[in-house]
């Protein structure tokens, strides 16, 4: 399932859509917040350009409330049905969750957004 090729590796290890070697981003952590969204311009193994466009990923905000609603159901399951928590408490979880996720969800996001114009090319390899 998470072997190179497959979109959902490339969404989850944020490597080249096209060859699945190289990262995009110039520092992989997405904790160092100064550096989120700094992202090389083109592979360096088979020069497949991220930015597709000016403005290519705006388009990667709609996806970031799909996956930050996905994120925040799975909080809310956590701390209602596994710790029976009262709701207020299950908000807060929700609030904390979503903020100490931010830059994955970001990341996740942009990854899913060039995914899916980009796929992979075996003969690359």
């Amino acid at each position: 399932m998470l072997k190179k090729g497959s979109k959902i590796y490339g969404i989850l290890y944020g490597v080249c859509p096209k060859c699945h070697i190289e990262s995009m981003y110039k520092n992989k952590n997405p904790y160092v917040l100064g550096q989120l969204f700094n992202m090389h311009e083109q592979c360096g193994n088979c020069k497949t350009k991220y930015k597709i466009e000016p403005s290519f990923f705006y388009g990667s905000m709609y996806v970031s409330y799909g996956v930050g609603i996905i994120f925040a159901a799975i909080a809310f399951a956590i701390s209602y049905f596994i710790f029976k928590s009262s709701l207020i408490v299950c908000f807060f979880s929700i609030v904390a969750s979503m903020f100490a996720l931010y830059p994955i969800i970001i990341r996740i996001s942009r990854n899913i957004w060039i995914n899916l114009f980009i796929n992979f090319d075996k003969t690359i390899n």
